[in-house]
């Protein structure tokens, strides 16, 4: 088996292979993925695995930008994970998958996360369970009285050329919020989805909204606002549209400011999809990464991960103002497999890592202090 990059010439295989482990693509969205995927081409970032001259599995690594209590870094996205069904069970995913992981620390991309077709194999690759896509299904009508009497939110059509624009908005939104899991796209990429014919896009001065309609109703992308006028606005908005559609279903925060500001909340239609997240580089990720300022901790974790032994051993953890740092360590503390790890660094509480035994060790002290510090409700808004 030979794994490399893939090339412009292997599109038509890659294609294929997506067709049989996905399902039927139509045309334009064909021209869309092609769109999307041959710039991707020369920065390493969409490899192969051959038999021979034959392609037997894909991974794609999208660059993104993810925050972690307000704080941006890189995080490399996994998508197009195929492996063609003649090739299943003979381990080409999970040698694929370790290409994936080594891959990704080399183009600096210190965390990573991926939307599971399959969770075992995942798992046996450092991967685990951490936040959520969250889906609601709210009544038009009731976004609709979301607007108020007071001055107007300025708001206005957004097009290719306002990807900048947005891109900032967005971190001065998730560092203002704190935000923990949510992710952005680059430059390239918001510029190709901004312009999509189908989908209606309006920025504000701290919010944006994408959205779209769906067989007489709407589908909202994104609706992400800084203060509550914005958040009025912009779902009052999707709410003008009552009229004609009657329910609205919005990708949101789990505590998005819409569920607090309607009127009528008796009873909530909520769909999750759940996403998985690894550790790539600890003490970069762990650099990176936001804390809550009020927290002090200076403990000992041990770590395991056989894919990135770099991880593995005993690691002094300090946080102080909001920053932390790891140095390797000669102590002994809590004992986390890569999972764990992982886990814990979303916000997975000690207690449910311990009950899953994805941590050994340590004492109740350290279980508390390695709470407040990682504590977070992880989410993203976007799908790949």
């Amino acid at each position: 088996m030979d794994i490399r990059d893939l090339t412009v010439d292997d599109l038509d295989a890659v294609l294929d292979n997506r067709k049989r482990a996905f399902g039927p693509i139509s045309g334009s969205d064909v021209e869309t993925w092609r769109e999307l995927v041959v710039p991707v081409l020369p920065t390493g970032r969409f490899i192969g695995a051959f038999d021979g001259p034959r392609l037997i599995a894909t991974a794609r690594i999208n660059a993104f930008t993810q925050w972690w209590h307000g704080r941006p870094m890189p995080m490399g996205g996994v998508a197009s994970v195929t492996v063609a069904p003649e090739d299943r069970g003979r381990g080409v995913g999970r040698a694929i998958m370790q290409a994936v992981i080594e891959r990704t620390a080399e183009l600096g991309d210190v965390v990573s996360a991926l939307y599971p077709a399959t969770t075992p194999l995942y798992r046996s690759m450092g991967w685990e369970h951490a936040g959520g896509l969250t889906r609601a299904t709210l009544p038009t009508e009731a976004l609709r009285g979301l607007g108020t009497d007071g001055p107007g939110v300025k708001l206005r059509r957004m097009g290719p050329d306002d990807a900048p624009e947005l891109i900032a908005t967005i971190g001065r939104i998730n560092a203002a919020t704190r935000a923990s899991g949510p992710v952005c796209y680059d430059e390239r990429t918001w510029r190709l989805w901004l312009a999509e014919d189908d989908d209606f896009c309006y920025i504000a001065d701290d919010g944006f909204l994408i959205y779209r309609w769906d067989s007489g109703d709407i589908e909202v992308d994104n609706c992400v606002a800084g203060s509550e006028a914005t958040a009025r606005a912009l779902w009052s908005m999707v709410g003008s549209a009552s009229s004609i559609a009657k329910s609205v279903t919005a990708i949101v925060d789990p505590y998005d400011p819409v569920l607090w500001l309607l009127r009528e909340r008796s009873k909530d239609e909520i769909r999750q999809t759940r996403w998985m997240f690894r550790v790539i580089d600890l003490a970069a990720a762990v650099a990176r990464r936001g804390f809550p300022a009020g927290i002090s901790v200076d403990t000992v974790i041990q770590v395991e991960d056989p894919q990135r032994p770099a991880n593995s051993g005993a690691w002094r953890l300090e946080i102080s103002s909001g920053a932390g740092s790891v140095t390797p360590s000669s102590g002994t503390g809590p004992a986390f497999g890569v999972r764990g790890l992982s886990a814990l660094f979303a916000g997975v509480p000690m207690a449910a890592l311990r009950r899953t035994g994805l941590v050994a060790g340590g004492t109740a002290e350290d279980d508390e202090a390695l709470d407040a510090a990682f504590h977070c409700a992880a989410y993203m808004l976007d799908y790949f």
